[in-house]
């Protein structure tokens, strides 16, 4: 990866780090769609997920439009074809993974099973066709009611403690059941709701595509990786309080990080120059980021490299335990003493780490075999020296797999790169972290489902979340119910025992696209992407009766909402804590002549305090 050698402490133009003065035109007005390229504000089709606030002569997400036609969801999918895992099979009296469950409710509806949800002439997705009335659907929906008790019984779902589900209503609220709070999270409803616009970061000038990724909360600062250097902010104000400056350019970025916000970061030994634009990223660091100190720097040699410095492109935390991973092989060191615990190997069958899952539990993916006959197992492994405690192995056709959660362990793989949408995601794998069985494979339709994660990197998912031992999945963008064919969308839930979807659903509401940031405590708290009149939302959604709670909702002025919605959540970080978010780029690159005009941020941070 190309980046030019920049000097480490100086703001760019406009006041790097300091609220920004706006542009005529309002906060940061963009005056045409966002450019291409990967990580960086991308033009998605219109409407889509992503998709900055678009030119007046043409409507944006959640604007009045027809709606087109398209495949309608609950029609049974073709179940993939079971390959031999060679592993323990599913527990005795539960139904065999991958083959269709009966009575499995389509996004929190009940169906019959094995057939399709048909809407009526003009219903959704029906080209040219006309909402049907709402006392035409009380009708359908006592018709079907009546179906589903003749043909084979109301569905309910058993919850983990044997206590009957209801299916939940669609208000836009979140559903309602009769289940008590699981006991929530620390994240809690400002006296005031309405947030305004704390601070605005320019991006950078860069000469080519350049890696910005790591972006962290702590109770003194917003961290923020920049040009060659990490950057401690005021939480409120945006103003530097501290940087440190790194000999190249950050290549990846710890999520996770100690109770005392300690973390790690990886990072190439220099700037690239003009005779070689490519630099290799072998050192790894850990950041004190309440202190704004790198404790140490370290780098390993063997594995694939040899005697050479191994090169990495992964680095996670799991307790004390910083672990990178690459095609080189995995290392790991102490994060206190920076004392190496092992360090990158490849054994007579070729196997090597090619990265790890951190957080409560460490896991590696390790890839042996082959280039075009690999086999990947899952490795829950002891943080303190490697060695594993399970494996599962992942089955004929994955080549890569990326670890959604360590503690319930769960991954996700395309198999057979089947999903055919970029997302990374076929299936999820939930996993019995101590015996290496699976416990569920939860296949996911890529045209129902929106979950996303790496093609090659281990720990890279985002819009997913895992908790009360489920995993919360957003729905597909699709038409709502109000008069003006907005696009909405839900987050559901899988259980992870059984791999049957639950009756938990959560609405955006009319003209929003919600979908999971984190888990807290035992609530999911969400982002809510807005319509083209409103400001975004963030809300916590209560993980036993799925109600939600409003946190903060964003300014609706258009320059605002514009400054919100240029970024591409499918290449961006998103962070809240504390009545703060923070969205913020993890790819940058020089502008192109098609947007050399317009203002492009490297973070735009939302207070409610």
């Amino acid at each position: 990866m190309t980046q030019p050698p920049q000097p480490p402490n100086e703001p760019p133009q406009g006041g790097f780090g300091q609220p920004q003065e706006p542009p005529a035109g309002g906060f940061g007005a963009p005056t045409e769609p966002p450019p291409g390229g990967f990580g960086a504000p991308t033009e998605p089709p219109p409407g889509g997920f992503g998709a900055p606030t678009p030119p007046p002569q043409q409507p944006g997400y959640g604007y009045p439009q027809q709606p087109p036609g398209q495949p309608q969801y609950g029609y049974p999918q073709q179940p993939p074809g079971q390959p031999g895992y060679g592993q323990p099979q599913q527990p005795p009296g539960q139904p065999q993974y991958g083959y269709p469950q009966q009575g499995q409710p389509q996004y929190g509806y009940p169906q019959q099973p094995g057939q399709p949800f048909q809407p009526g002439p003009g219903g959704p997705g029906a080209p040219g066709g006309k909402k049907i009335s709402t006392q035409a659907r009380i009708i359908i929906a006592a018709v079907v009611a009546v179906v589903l008790i003749v043909g084979g019984g109301v569905y309910v779902a058993s919850s983990g403690d044997d206590k009957k589900d209801e299916a939940k209503t669609s208000d836009g609220k979140g559903g309602d059941k009769d289940e008590k709070s699981l006991g929530g999270g620390d994240e809690k409803p400002p006296s005031n709701t309405k947030s305004k616009v704390a601070f605005q970061l320019p991006q950078p000038k860069v000469g080519d595509i350049t890696d910005v990724s790591g972006s962290w909360i702590t109770d003194k600062a917003y961290v923020k990786t920049g040009v060659n250097q990490i950057v401690g902010y005021d939480p409120d104000m945006g103003k530097q309080l501290w940087t440190i400056p790194l000999p190249g350019q950050v290549c990846a970025a710890s999520r996770h990080t100690t109770e005392d916000d300690k973390t790690a970061v990886l990072f190439a030994a220099s700037k690239p120059t003009a005779a070689d634009k490519y630099v290799s990223c072998t050192e790894v660091g850990a950041v004190d980021l309440d202190a704004g100190k790198l404790l140490w720097t370290k780098s390993a040699t063997g594995g694939n490299a040899g005697d050479d410095k191994a090169s990495f492109n992964e680095v996670t935390l799991s307790g004390k335990t910083v672990a990178v991973g690459g095609t080189d092989g995995g290392a790991a060191w102490d994060l206190t003493s920076g004392d190496n615990l092992w360090k990158p190997e490849v054994n007579a069958e070729g196997c090597y780490d090619m990265g790890y899952g951190g957080g409560p539990g460490l896991v590696a993916a390790r890839k042996c075999g082959s280039y075009d006959d690999p086999t990947v197992l899952i490795q829950n492994v002891n943080p303190a020296d490697g060695a594993p405690i399970s494996e599962f192995k992942m089955p004929a056709g994955v080549e890569y797999v990326s670890v959604v959660s360590t503690k319930p362990l769960v991954v996700a793989a395309d198999v057979g790169d089947t999903a055919g949408d970029g997302s990374g995601i076929s299936d999820f794998f939930s996993i019995d972290e101590k015996t290496g069985k699976l416990r569920a494979k939860i296949p996911v339709d890529a045209d129902r489902y929106a979950g996303r994660c790496g093609s090659t990197e281990v720990e890279q998912c985002s819009k997913l979340a895992v908790g009360n031992d489920r995993i919360y999945v957003p729905t597909e963008e699709h038409e709502g119910t109000g008069d003006d064919y907005g696009q909405t969308n839900e987050i559901v839930s899988f259980d992870l025992a059984t791999g049957k979807a639950t009756t938990d659903r959560a609405d955006a509401g009319e003209r929003y696209a919600m979908y999971p940031l984190r888990m807290d405590g035992s609530n999911i708290i969400a982002y809510k992407w807005p319509p083209y009149d409103k400001g975004g939302q963030i809300v916590s959604i209560d993980g036993g009766s799925f109600k939600e709670t409003l946190l903060m909702e964003n300014p609706s002025e258009e320059s605002v909402r514009e400054a919100e919605t240029s970024f591409s959540l499918d290449g961006a970080e998103v962070r809240y804590g504390g009545g703060r978010m923070y969205t913020s780029e993890t790819l940058i690159s020089e502008p192109s002549e098609y947007s050399k005009d317009r203002k492009e941020y490297l973070v735009v941070a939302f207070t409610t305090n």
